[in-house]
């Protein structure tokens, strides 16, 4: 009698939920409830460097930010669920285009995240 084949572990698939947008008019945040959508790295760098520009091709903004494709499309799409940035996908020629612009929504949020940092930075300075 043959024996039966192992059984195969279900995986667990997460799923993206949805990210709420930010309120622009919610009260400061405290040490403990920085925004954390834009405290990850790469996502501050994206928000940054399109706060600097009008907008950067996926290429130019991979180069400047120095990220892979798959990471810059990851931080980018959560970016852009919050409606932080929006994406524009064209072709030039043949060529695909994807291009990247900050919404003011995203803006603002970038702003308080500074102001956050440098109160932080300032209550710890004048602690010496």
């Amino acid at each position: 009698m043959a024996e039966p084949a192992p059984r195969k572990r279900a995986r667990r698939v997460a799923r993206a939920r949805p990210l709420a947008p930010v309120d622009p008019h919610a009260r400061p945040v405290g040490p403990q409830e920085v925004d954390r959508l834009i405290h990850e790295r790469l996502r501050l760098a994206i928000l940054s460097a399109l706060a600097v520009n009008e907008s950067l091709t996926f290429n130019e903004l991979k180069a400047l930010i120095r990220a892979t494709d798959g990471n810059l499309s990851v931080h980018a799409r959560k970016l852009e669920q919050a409606r932080y940035l929006t994406c524009a996908k064209s072709y030039e020629g043949r060529l695909p285009k994807t291009e990247f612009r900050i919404t003011e929504l995203g803006r603002r949020a970038l702003l308080r995240y500074l102001d956050h940092m440098e109160a932080l930075i300032s209550a710890m300075r004048e602690r010496r």
